[in-house]
């Protein structure tokens, strides 16, 4: 069992009837479309995301590379309680949400994927804008986010709008310095949803990981 039409398709439905009731009227398809195929999806991929240098972890269960399909609306605007997405991730450290990883995200009309790291504490932060000065470290840092946008994955913009007090200002680390954290992702460059259809879908996801491979190596780094 693996990806087909009728996880999109659930998806889209989803998306459209984003309600207890609907989503409990349709249990069933949750439970054939959306998680018995991502969990055999990602046992499909464990061994091979492993290989990978560095190696990608890949538990198949909800909350290990599985996300849950509930959202948390605790703090959020939105309070539709599911989402119409299917979030996978496979990660380099201790904890899936807090080591850099590499992320397919099925969505009802495409498959977009990225890797990086949010979240970073104030040592963390430290380190990094450290390692920006260094001109070797920060050209392999360059050709790292180079080699992710072969891949149809960019950066999005810097989260500050001025260089952090105590940095210089220089034009080789102008942009990245301004970051606070890493994250190179599809930004409308997602893939159609037959990329997960079929045979060659588990070729896709490790040949993507693979150009996520020098990111991943330098963010694990810090």
């Amino acid at each position: 069992m693996s990806f087909s039409a009728d996880t999109f398709t659930y998806l889209a439905d989803l998306e459209n009837n984003n309600s207890k009731d609907w989503f409990e009227a349709n249990r069933d398809r949750y439970e054939a479309h959306w998680r018995m195929p991502a969990l055999a999806f990602i046992d499909q991929v464990a061994q091979g995301m492993a290989a990978l240098t560095p190696s990608l972890k890949a538990e198949a269960r909800l909350n290990g590379s599985l996300r849950r399909i509930n959202r948390d609306v605790r703090f959020s605007k939105d309070k539709t309680p599911y989402s119409p997405r299917l979030h996978l991730i496979f990660w380099t450290g201790a904890h899936p949400n807090r080591s850099p990883g590499f992320h397919i995200v099925l969505h009802s009309k495409s498959v977009g994927q990225g890797a990086g790291v949010f979240g970073w504490d104030k040592d963390t932060l430290n380190r990094y804008r450290v390692r920006i000065f260094d001109p070797d470290d920060r050209q392999k840092l360059l050709a790292a986010i180079k080699r992710a946008e072969a891949s149809g994955a960019t950066l999005g913009e810097p989260d500050l709008t001025r260089v952090p007090k105590g940095f210089e200002d220089t034009a080789e680390t102008n942009v990245l310095i301004r970051h606070k954290s890493i994250v190179a992702r599809t930004r409308g460059a997602e893939t159609p949803p037959d990329t997960l259809i079929g045979a060659g879908a588990v070729d896709w996801a490790l040949e993507t990981a693979r150009s996520h491979s020098p990111l991943l190596l330098w963010l694990q780094d810090i």
